[in-house]
């Protein structure tokens, strides 16, 4: 099983789960050429991908869109983040699939009106990624300018490979949680789902 696999070893799997699907491998050699600072692909693209590998799924089943982060905290106003996701737009013409660019230096300004609770502002897009509803959805991937790939993974990878969604309740209210876990199960029906705390 991969998840007791070395670390090392996990990571190169991963990759090579992940370069299963062309649109996600897509999604990062495009979001390199714009020049994001801190950017991030991540969230369920990523387990997603991870869940269909090892349950013998096409490998872009069930993803609904593509989740770039960034952090620009030089000016936190709506029209510069349109203005990049604007240019993600044209970058991302004619993939088959949404791609969704957020910049989360700005997440706390409208995240309490969404889902109900505050959110201090993120210091990063590590920040805000270790931030999700459940530990499984915390990974992101990037392409780095060698072509390498920077994964951060703050709770590992055991669980991604073991389809377990195990709650984070370290902002996301449980409502979250919950209907997502119930989204996914709907999916994907081998996910061991664990009862928020």
């Amino acid at each position: 099983m991969i998840g007791r696999l070395p670390l090392d070893e996990q990571l190169d799997a991963l990759r090579a789960v992940l370069s299963r699907n062309d649109v996600l491998t897509e999604v990062l050699a495009r979001t390199a050429t714009l020049g994001l600072p801190g950017w991030y692909l991540t969230a369920g693209c990523l387990f997603q991908t991870v869940w269909n590998v090892v349950t013998d799924r096409p490998p872009a089943h069930g993803i609904k869109d593509y989740d770039v982060f960034y952090f620009d905290d030089r000016d936190l106003s709506w029209e510069a983040e349109d203005a990049v996701i604007k240019a993600g737009r044209e970058v991302f013409a004619g993939l088959p699939a949404e791609v969704e660019i957020r910049n989360e230096a700005r997440v706390h300004l409208w995240y309490e009106e969404k889902f109900g609770v505050p959110c201090p502002p993120h210091e990063s897009s590590e920040a805000a990624i270790d931030c999700f509803a459940a530990t499984t959805c915390c990974l992101g991937v990037r392409l780095e300018g060698d072509g390498r790939w920077r994964v951060y993974a703050p709770h590992g990878l055991s669980d991604v490979f073991h389809l377990v969604v195990r709650p984070n309740p370290v902002l996301a209210p449980r409502a979250v949680y919950e209907a997502k876990a119930a989204r996914w199960r709907t999916q994907w029906p081998e996910l061991t789902v664990l009862d928020w705390p």
